[in-house]
């Protein structure tokens, strides 16, 4: 009985919580991957490739329940990642991101 609990006792930083997200995307034609990551429980993060053969011009608005609409822009050249990153003032319940990419 000892070595189960002792068992589970070391799994436990290997769970972890994480909260619901949603994504809206519009690409306009713009070839671009995007990828939700939860971080923390403030932090949520998109992560954005640009596999086409035009730059991009991306904005994602972050968005968590009471908290104001956080947004982050980037222009993205062909081949190239990047994260948009937001830190919340408090936890957050459920992450809503709202991308925009075009084509540049």
């Amino acid at each position: 009985m000892k070595k189960l609990c002792l068992a589970l006792v070391t799994l436990l930083p290997l769970t972890a919580v994480a909260y619901p997200v949603e994504m809206n995307k519009q690409m306009n034609g713009a070839e671009v991957s995007a990828t939700l990551e939860d971080i923390d429980s403030d932090i949520g993060s998109v992560m954005l490739y640009n596999y086409g053969q035009r730059a991009a011009q991306c904005k994602a608005t972050f968005r968590n329940g009471p908290d104001a609409p956080r947004t982050r822009k980037i222009d993205l050249a062909p081949g190239q990642n990047s994260n948009l990153t937001v830190k919340f003032g408090r936890q957050v319940i459920k992450l809503r991101v709202d991308l925009t990419c075009k084509p540049i």
